[in-house]
């Protein structure tokens, strides 16, 4: 080895040491850095694709701004995440910010666990008039906003375009009334030579609340809890009856199909339409990506149905807010807050929507290129958020903010399944308003209103 070779590779050693020496430093600094940013700690439960986009939505605002990093942590199912909000609550573990479920409202509200967001939209001058005022209007409380609306649904009614097609039948208007829906779903019947069931409605005790909801009725006083804590539910009223008449009519007319109640009915009504075993179907509008991705034929789509005597009044919002916990320290809350406005832009919101078929709130959204682009490739995609859009909000139209709505929904279900069974209409309505309402007292005693 030449005396040349043996000098240099000392001093590559050398450089070598240097080059890591200086630029370990500076990765190091830069690292240091980034760790002093204030954590906010969130909660939330998305899992899957929607997962995937959320830490896409966490990770934008992370790299939009140098004074805050947000840490996503999945908690399990909506109900987990509750427990699991309630029972840290004042502990070290506790999250800034979280996601919780719309019927989980008059729970957050009462515990008195969170700060609400119109403090913060207050301070800013923060202009909410481009937010859903109907997505809104769940999440708020005595003219105050208590938390903001995030991945946000709404039911819509799905139809076979193709089939309809095929066997010349009109589709339903963009707004049916329930007789729209029977003409349609008997003359598929019956025109498939009975291969096609006309239509289902599964047994989900959100979509009878959204039929009362349509009709301008309401399940619970006081405004279904929007001016005071309700005492009563009154589940046995003209509008339900004729909902589940409408059903009735159709199941016994041989057009419907009965999928049953709970996850796997979701999954098996999804399958039976894709597979041409019924023609419409009422579900959340988030289906919208799983019903265009796998499908051979042309879907349709149109809002809630209303009616045959009324007026669509506008459906109620599904999904989940963020909430800024009132156990952190005043900048901490700051953070969360800051987070939340970025979730909220236009752009933000249209990926979100174009990602997940959650809705885009911000009404900027709609002139985004991501969703005219979406648009144009699916034009049935718009359709929720014009329902939305149409909507004026309303004590009927804005949710119900009321304790125990969990079990309400399964009593609401039981009364449903007695129906599609052959039991009496107004026997199954009594039973659940019964069960409902002694519920119902037995939380608010505990809770200590009278």
């Amino acid at each position: 080895m030449s005396k040349y070779k043996k000098l240099t590779l000392p001093l590559i050693l050398i450089l070598g040491i240097v080059f890591v020496a200086v630029f370990g430093k500076a990765l190091s600094a830069k690292s240091a850095v980034k760790d002093n940013r204030t954590p906010i700690v969130f909660w939330h439960e998305m899992g899957g694709p929607s997962e995937q986009a959320l830490e896409q939505v966490v990770d934008g605002f992370n790299k939009s701004q140098n004074k805050y990093k947000v840490i996503p942590k999945y908690q399990g199912t909506y109900d987990e995440a509750i427990q699991k909000i309630l029972q840290t609550h004042n502990t070290s573990t506790s999250p800034a910010v979280f996601q919780a479920f719309d019927i989980s409202t008059a729970q957050m509200l009462h515990s008195g666990y969170t700060t609400p967001v119109q403090n913060f939209i207050d301070e800013d001058n923060y202009d909410v008039s481009k937010i859903s005022p109907v997505a809104r209007a769940f999440y708020s409380n005595d003219g105050k906003q208590q938390a903001m609306p995030f991945n946000t649904s709404q039911p819509v009614l799905y139809y076979n375009a193709s089939l309809l097609k095929k066997y010349n039948i009109t589709p339903p208007p963009v707004s049916p009334s329930y007789s729209d829906i029977t003409r349609v779903a008997k003359e598929l019947y019956e025109k498939s030579g009975h291969k096609t069931k006309g239509m289902t409605i599964q047994v989900y005790g959100w979509f009878l609340e959204q039929a009362l909801a349509n009709a301008g009725a309401q399940l619970a006083n006081q405004n279904d809890g929007h001016t005071g804590n309700p005492t009563q539910v009154k589940i046995n009223n003209p509008d339900t009856v004729e909902f589940l008449n409408w059903i009735k009519e159709n199941i016994k007319s041989g057009d419907f199909i009965d999928y049953g109640s709970g996850a796997s009915a979701g999954a098996n009504q999804t399958a039976g339409f894709l597979s041409d075993k019924v023609g419409i179907f009422i579900q959340s509008s988030a289906s919208i990506g799983q019903l265009t991705q796998n499908n051979k034929n042309k879907l349709g789509i149109t809002y809630f149905p209303h009616p045959d005597d009324k007026k669509a009044n506008g459906v109620a919002i599904g999904g989940a807010a963020l909430w800024i916990s009132n156990d952190k320290p005043k900048n901490v809350q700051r953070g969360a807050f800051e987070f939340i406005k970025y979730t909220l832009k236009p752009e933000v919101q249209a990926q979100w929507q174009k990602s997940t078929g959650y809705l885009a709130l911000n009404k900027d959204s709609q002139k985004t290129k991501i969703l005219k682009d979406l648009y144009a490739k699916s034009p049935e995609s718009k359709v929720p958020g014009q329902q939305l859009a149409t909507a004026k909000p309303n004590y009927s139209n804005s949710g119900i903010l009321m304790e125990g709505m969990q079990l309400t929904r399964q009593l609401e279900e039981v009364a449903m399944e007695t129906v599609y069974n052959g039991g009496d209409i107004n026997q199954a309505l009594n039973t659940a308003d019964k069960n409902i309402n002694d519920n119902l007292m037995q939380l608010n005693k505990a809770n200590g209103y009278k």
